[in-house]
């Protein structure tokens, strides 16, 4: 698993990194810290505008949720921003539920989301 490519990143303008995920079940506490310790190492590398696209999951843990806490209070003590986009609407349904749509900034298309950096 450790090997497994869990993460497309994609520099879009220098700043920005549109950070797509492979799986589309992320539902593994291995898989989990995987990704989280991927996106982490590039906040530790200065990005600090990270967009999550969405639109290959269509299942996500209670842990990967924590996971993306984790990873937007991280951005939030360097001064950083992340936009998540594409979420499938199950999926979405959950982050209503948790009252997670309040804490991030949910964007129908990678395009809008990227957009709302540069206003």
């Amino acid at each position: 698993m450790e090997n497994q490519r869990m993460l497309e990143v994609i520099v879009t303008d220098g700043e920005v990194r549109l950070v797509k995920f492979v799986p589309s079940r992320i539902l593994d506490e291995i898989q989990i810290n995987t990704i989280g310790q991927q996106v982490i190492s590039l906040i530790d590398e200065g990005v600090t505008k990270i967009v999550f696209d969405f639109s290959n999951v269509d299942h996500l843990s209670s842990s990967a949720l924590g996971m993306l806490i984790t990873i937007k209070k991280r951005l939030d003590n360097v001064g950083g921003t992340m936009k998540l986009c594409n979420i499938q609407p199950q999926i979405f349904q959950v982050f209503k539920i948790t009252r997670l749509d309040k804490l991030f900034e949910i964007y129908d298309t990678a395009t809008e989301a990227l957009t709302g950096f540069n206003q």
